[in-house]
C-alpha cells in the first residue's frame, strides 16, 4: 500500500490549466497565470491589465481604472485555482462562491499596463468552507486588499 502524498509547491498555472480547473471565461476571467503555488496554503496570481478589457469602455474612459469588484474578482479566482487544485482532479470544474469579503481597501488605481499580482494566503479551512487573505500589487506596491470566505460547491 502506498503511502498519501504530500501537495508540493508548484512553479506555475498556465491559462489552459486555469480553464480546467475553474469554469470563468472572458469576459469574467480575471487571471491569466499562477505562480508560486504551495497546495493547501498560498498561491500567486497574475494579471496583466489591457486597455482591451471590456470594462474600460464604460469605467472612466478618459482615465481608465480596473474597477474594485474586478480587483476582487481576481482575488477570488486565484484563491479559487488554488482550493481546486489542492481538492485534487475529482473536484475540477467545482464552484467557490463568495460567503464574505472583509476588510476591503483600494490603495491605489490599477491601470492599463499594470501587473497585478494577487497573492493569497489560506487563513483556515474547514470542511467546504476556505477563509483567505489577499493583497494586490502592482510593481511591489499595495494596490488593494481584503480578507473573504468562499464556499466549494457542485455546479
Amino acid at each position: 500500500m502506498n503511502a498519501p502524498t504530500t501537495p508540493t509547491e508548484v512553479a506555475t498555472v498556465d491559462i489552459e490549466r486555469i480553464m480546467r480547473l475553474i469554469p470563468h471565461r472572458y469576459p469574467m476571467l480575471m487571471i491569466d497565470r499562477v505562480v508560486d503555488m504551495v497546495p493547501g496554503q498560498s498561491a500567486v496570481g497574475i494579471k496583466n491589465v489591457t486597455i482591451n478589457e471590456s470594462y474600460f469602455q464604460g469605467h472612466f474612459p478618459t482615465r481608465p481604472v480596473m474597477p474594485g469588484v474586478m480587483i476582487i474578482e481576481s482575488m477570488a479566482q486565484t484563491a479559487a485555482v488554488l482550493v481546486v487544485h489542492t481538492l485534487g482532479h475529482e473536484d475540477q470544474g467545482k464552484l467557490v462562491y463568495f460567503m464574505s469579503i472583509d476588510n476591503a481597501r483600494f490603495r491605489r488605481p490599477i491601470v492599463p499596463g499594470d501587473q497585478l499580482r494577487v497573492h493569497v494566503t489560506k487563513e483556515k479551512s474547514r470542511g467546504a468552507v476556505w477563509r483567505f487573505g489577499a493583497e494586490a500589487k502592482v510593481d511591489g506596491a499595495l494596490a488593494a486588499e481584503a480578507t473573504f470566505s468562499a464556499m466549494i460547491v457542485d455546479p
